[in-house]
């Protein structure tokens, strides 16, 4: 069974930075991509960034290019997010998920495992 934690989250002022972590244990499939999604109530859930097993391909939605960083520490098990210039429309929940190598990495259906979610409050 595939656990997914992530930690991190909280209330920020515009402009302001925020670090997401997403802790992974037990048993998962080789080499999987780790993705960042997020929901804002009364939305639906979208993708913000995924990463590929070697972290050599990175991937981001157009409204947070720039500003948000993934990466990943494979020895931990872990990923991250960094986020900076953060802005009252980043304000959602943020979830950690995990899917099989290949494309689609954008697509919320290809993810098998995800994480119970961090909120993340930005005020103006």
């Amino acid at each position: 069974q595939v656990q997914l934690v992530e930690s991190g989250g909280g209330l920020v002022q515009a402009g302001g930075s925020l670090r997401l972590s997403c802790a992974a244990s037990g048993r998962t499939f080789s080499s999987p991509t780790m993705g960042w999604f997020r929901q804002a109530p009364g939305k639906e859930r979208e993708f913000v960034a995924a990463i590929r097993w070697s972290g050599s391909r990175t991937y981001y939605a157009d409204s947070v290019k720039g500003r948000f960083t993934i990466s990943r520490d494979n020895a931990k098990n872990t990923v991250y997010l960094q986020m900076n210039s953060l802005k009252p429309e980043d304000t959602a929940v943020y979830y950690c998920a995990a899917k099989s190598p290949g494309t689609g990495w954008a697509d919320k259906r290809m993810y098998d495992y995800w994480g119970q979610g961090t909120q993340v409050t930005v005020s103006s």
